[in-house]
């Protein structure tokens, strides 16, 4: 593939990456792309093979960029509840950290995907799990170090604490009340800090 090529690859999934994730793989319509990039159905076609295609890739955009921001906050220095206590803290500005995405793109692209695009759905899948698994190997590094224990497998534990922040954020989201996000945030830290014995 050409760098011309390549260019044109990246900034049509940078331009429709948020599009996707606001109104869905149903919701976004080719005149929704064409008007966006500014290209010829064909020209989008000559860089996608299909619409769904397009999709997943916009989707893909997203994921690395949250899975980067995910691996920094739990890299920071020191101890495991150091990692922990960070990644929690990032998601308390989660809703705007997702603001050029159109939302989150677990949430949305998650809900949406579910009966209607399979591919979309595995790979929103695979990243809770990619999520869960990076939270879970913090826990267990911690364990294994002695610097903590839990009442339960690190991977359990990684899973409640993921779904309690995917929570808050879907109800912050419905609702457009960020409380539901701070709230249950400054909840979590006190959890943690019970749950987690150093």
């Amino acid at each position: 593939m050409s760098k011309k090529a390549e260019r044109t690859t990246a900034y049509i999934i940078e331009t429709v990456a948020p599009i996707f994730n606001k109104f869905g793989y149903v919701g976004t319509s080719m005149s929704d792309i064409t008007e966006a990039t500014g290209l010829t159905k064909g020209a989008i076609y000559g860089n996608f093979e299909n619409k769904e295609a397009l999709a997943l890739s916009a989707f893909q955009y997203n994921q690395k960029q949250l899975l980067a921001v995910i691996d920094e906050k739990l890299n920071v220095e020191g101890g495991s509840m150091d990692k922990i206590f960070s990644l929690i803290r990032f998601y308390r500005q989660y809703d705007v950290f997702t603001l050029p995405f159109g939302g989150c793109p677990i949430l949305n692209v998650g809900v949406d995907a579910q009966n209607n695009n399979r591919l979309l759905a595995a790979a929103v899948k695979e990243t809770i799990n990619e999520i869960e698994g990076k939270i879970a190997l913090v826990l267990e590094n911690g364990v294994n170090a002695n610097e903590i224990r839990i009442p339960v497998p690190p991977l359990q534990f990684a899973k409640q604490l993921f779904t309690m922040l995917q929570g808050a954020i879907s109800m912050a989201s419905m609702t457009r009340d960020r409380k539901y996000l701070v709230n249950t945030i400054a909840y979590l830290e006190h959890l943690v800090q019970k749950e987690i014995l150093n």
